[in-house]
């Protein structure tokens, strides 16, 4: 069962950066985002560049000790990945190669509506599920590219996603092809969609993969505008619905998706800023399989949890290192 993490904030450990702020001048940098060349294209237009290897003193940071997770700095390059790369459930991480398909298939700028969309009775009639994380749709209503991807991004509105898949390609099915066909071209070689929301424990990818999609994904304004709006009001209903992302605001963090589920355990994609020497700096993390088998709430503060470690961490080694 995919849900949308509904609770208190949980308590944060402080970080620790042992070393880090040394090794980090030792190593070199790298550009990753071009506005030429060869490599496979994102909707923000840029091509695709590998991140390098991770450098030795990745060790140092304090990644999570269970699950495995990724995360790597703009123009810096990867700061290493922590626990075995074998794919796992992603619950509603999924959206985000959604919302990449989407914006890849009806191209808008961060200040355009988009395309209109008919919601379904089949997306209404979902909306009042109690054993998924919906948002609340109209039937016969219209509404916005931008309004759907709030709507499917901020509360993780399933039958939101599946609509969207409908619109897009016809089915489900097809729309998953279409996804996958993406990440083959963002070389996301461990990932298999099954599916646009995440609620199929079959959609199963790796922190590596997913740290791929983000880098690809933030290129685009308007995702990065949506990702990063706390609320939205549902329209036609009245309901003021919160970002799901408990840390969004806080720590220079800025998006990205939050994902829950039993077997999937507590996940987050995570994008951060961090001003060095005036320069501002994205920091993209992937934290997934936190707490695999519990209570997808519990499991969901668990990775709020970690990931806020790492985040805090490598921010404040950040200024120091690159000065």
């Amino acid at each position: 069962m995919s849900t949308s993490p509904r609770r208190r904030r949980p308590g944060l450990r402080p970080p620790v950066v042992p070393y880090l702020a040394a090794a980090l001048l030792v190593t070199g940098a790298a550009t990753w985002y071009t506005s030429g060349g060869e490599g496979p294209s994102s909707p923000g237009g840029a091509s695709e560049i590998e991140a390098p290897a991770a450098p030795s003193w990745s060790a140092d940071l304090p990644w999570p000790t269970e699950g495995q997770s990724s995360a790597e700095v703009e123009s810096l390059g990867s700061l290493g990945t922590r626990g075995e790369q074998t794919p796992v459930p992603i619950a509603s991480i999924t959206k985000v190669m959604t919302a990449y398909v989407i914006l890849t298939d009806h191209p808008m700028s961060a200040d355009e509506e988009g395309a209109t969309v008919t919601a379904d009775r089949q997306a209404a009639d979902e909306s009042y599920s109690s054993t998924e994380s919906t948002a609340p749709l109209v039937a016969g209503r219209a509404y916005t590219q931008r309004q759907l991807l709030e709507l499917m991004m901020l509360p993780s509105g399933n039958n939101v996603a599946r609509l969207l898949a409908r619109w897009d390609a016809g089915s489900q099915e097809e729309f998953a092809e279409k996804m996958n066909k993406a990440a083959a071209t963002l070389a996301m070689d461990r990932t298999n969609y099954t599916g646009a929301s995440g609620i199929e424990p079959s959609t199963k990818s790796t922190a590596t993969d997913q740290l791929k999609l983000a880098r690809a994904v933030m290129k685009n304004e308007a995702f990065r505008r949506i990702v990063a709006t706390p609320t939205v009001t549902a329209p036609g209903v009245g309901v003021e619905i919160r970002n799901s992302n408990r840390l969004l605001g806080r720590d220079g963090v800025i998006g990205l998706k939050t994902g829950s589920s039993t077997p999937a355990g507590g996940n987050l994609m995570w994008a951060a800023t961090q001003n060095v020497g005036g320069t501002s700096r994205l920091i993209l993390g992937v934290v997934l399989h936190q707490q695999a088998g519990t209570n997808p709430t519990q499991a969901m503060a668990a990775a709020f949890d970690a990931s806020h470690t790492l985040i805090t961490a490598i921010r404040s080694a950040l200024p120091q290192a690159l000065a």
